[in-house]
């Protein structure tokens, strides 16, 4: 039996190319495309479509409801770039005992979390025993 994985999303907006220009300029996906009517964004294995509703406001209304968690290599770059557009943090970057975390806004209002976790987190982490 197959097991079931999450590989997409679909991030609707009613302005899909800022959206995505945002997530690329910040995040550096391993694809940026379009598809169809989608912008479609690759990281790592995960797949981000954004797609123009019209029947959504301009702003999410109710962000801390869904938070997109990015591991990512170098979260001080990541802040960085973060900054230099402007980007309204919800908690700015710190570290909790060396693992780095900070959640910002994306244009639309989403909550996005960035973490570079510790080597010594990422040891814990892999050790734990994972359900087959």
């Amino acid at each position: 039996m197959k097991n079931t994985v999450l590989d997409s999303m679909l991030l609707a907006s009613t302005d899909p190319d800022r959206l995505r220009d945002w997530y690329a300029a910040v995040l550096d996906p391993v694809l940026n495309d379009t598809m169809d009517d989608y912008r479609v964004l690759k990281f790592g294995d995960f797949y981000m479509m954004i797609d123009r509703r019209d029947d959504i406001g301009p702003k999410a209304t109710d962000a801390p409801r869904m938070i997109l968690n990015f591991d990512v290599a170098d979260a001080r770059d990541v802040a960085a770039r973060m900054e230099e557009r402007g980007t309204p943090w919800v908690a700015p970057l710190e570290d909790r005992d060396g693992s780095l975390f900070a959640t910002a806004q994306d244009p639309d209002g989403n909550y996005v979390q960035i973490v570079q976790l510790s080597p010594e987190h990422l040891a814990a982490m892999e050790s734990t025993p994972q359900e087959a």
